[in-house]
């Protein structure tokens, strides 16, 4: 089947995502008439997500294709954007928002966002095989197959990547030995449901004052960060030069190119270690320790950490954290692309697993965050601490404040440690689920 969307060539599907961009920034200055109205609804970050998705669905551009010739020979393309985005911007955008932080402010939020975020594990853990034992009672057959075919193996892919991230999932598929060539559904399952909860969660961002309200949460902590970061920045705000904007493009890029080179002796040097180790189980739990992107992140972020200590964070006063912003927004877009809305009626069997499963982890967050106190923030950046891991963790963060970027990296850091061996623990459970 060919799948080929209208426009292939990333340089003209980059520009579609930055009209896309454009658009809801113009239409959000607007201060008069019906888009006022509109962006009290839906907030300009989910925009910045479904424009894309909506191009995607139609069919203007897509992350991945097959083409098929005249002679019916079938080949595979794909965009790069996302990549480029995740690898090259995400990283700069971190060390951008992290210049300004004051990381003793980042550490007195206290235990609440740690109790949020092992709240998120928990309902992952949980919620695998409570939803195996939900949709196996309306649809058997959605929780079949035997041996390498058992669905409950490839489930546990679902729990590496929901509490962890792409090298927890690829231990996971390791492990428990799953057919490979159905591996591709779970990937599928893995994107939507993961897709449609951060949609969720970005309308939420809108209205989290109310949310807030109704969690009867404090929010000092947090107000107190955000203002400590703003009284900085006008104290040190000047109308940037030239100057400010190559030596900020310097920093941002330059710890980029660090972190790619740290990363690309550590991670071969790591993995070859973790390669030692004679226990599979054990091994594998290490397995993130192999990950470039895991090391990208953590280099991009302690770099950034440390230059808050030198007169570079002084740069925020020129823009750095909206440079950061921008990059952070492109990121979002490129994710958004990934989203064909078409496809949540695919495989419907595994989408509503999915779904149940999901579903369960945010009553619990809820649940634990009206239970503590613990504000909408807490919340929303502890589910994708765990379900969206340092691609998505950091731009929910964000978008509460730019200063807040790095609690969003700090706990997906987090969820790459434990996400094996909580994963391991969740497929124990849905194995136990679904042979019951």
């Amino acid at each position: 089947m060919d799948t080929t969307p209208l426009f292939t060539n990333d340089t003209i599907v980059f520009g579609l995502l930055m009209l896309s961009l454009g658009f809801v920034f113009y239409t959000e200055s607007i201060k008069t008439g019906f888009w006022p109205k509109f962006y009290k609804i839906v907030p300009g970050l989910f925009m910045a997500y479904m424009i894309p998705a909506l191009l995607t669905t139609i069919g203007l551009i897509s992350p991945e294709w097959t083409s098929v010739s005249e002679t019916g020979v079938e080949t595979e393309g794909s965009s790069s954007l996302y990549y480029i985005a995740s690898r090259y911007l995400l990283p700069a955008a971190l060390v951008l928002m992290t210049l300004s932080i004051d990381l003793k402010a980042v550490f007195n939020l206290g235990w609440k966002a740690l109790v949020m975020f092992f709240t998120g594990t928990l309902g992952i853990v949980i919620g695998g095989p409570i939803a195996i034992l939900l949709i196996s009672a309306i649809y058997p057959s959605a929780v079949g197959g035997v041996g390498p075919d058992a669905v409950w193996r490839g489930l546990s892919t679902l729990a590496g990547s929901w509490i962890g991230g792409g090298a927890n999932q690829t231990a996971m598929l390791e492990i428990y030995e799953y057919n490979q060539a159905k591996y591709g559904a779970m990937v599928f399952v893995d994107i939507v449901v993961a897709n449609i909860w951060m949609a969720i969660i970005l309308i939420g961002i809108g209205k989290r004052d109310r949310i807030n309200k109704w969690l009867k949460a404090d929010t000092s902590s947090i107000e107190d960060l955000k203002e400590k970061v703003s009284t900085f920045s006008e104290k040190v705000k000047r109308n940037p030069s030239l100057t400010d904007i190559m030596i900020i493009g310097a920093i941002a890029f330059g710890a980029v190119g660090a972190a790619h080179l740290c990363s690309g002796f550590l991670a071969p040097y790591f993995k070859d270690i973790v390669s030692t180790i004679e226990n599979l189980t054990v091994r594998n739990i290490f397995t993130f320790l192999g990950s470039s992107f895991f090391w990208m992140i953590s280099i991009a972020t302690l770099i950034a950490i440390l230059l808050s200590y030198t007169k570079a964070k002084n740069y925020e006063g020129a823009g750095a954290s909206k440079f950061g912003s921008v990059f952070i927004y492109i990121l979002v877009a490129t994710i958004g692309m990934k989203m064909d809305l078409t496809l949540i009626f695919d495989n419907f069997g595994l989408i509503a697993i999915g779904i149940v499963w999901m579903t369960i982890h945010a009553l619990l967050l809820i649940g634990v965050a009206k239970l503590i106190k613990a504000p909408y923030f807490y919340l929303a950046v502890g589910s994708q601490a765990n379900v969206g891991g340092a691609a998505s963790a950091p731009i929910v963060a964000s978008a509460f404040h730019p200063s807040l970027a790095t609690v969003g990296v700090l706990l997906a850091v987090f969820g790459y440690a434990i996400g094996t061996i909580a994963a391991i623990g969740c497929t124990i459970l849905v194995e136990l689920a679904a042979a019951g």
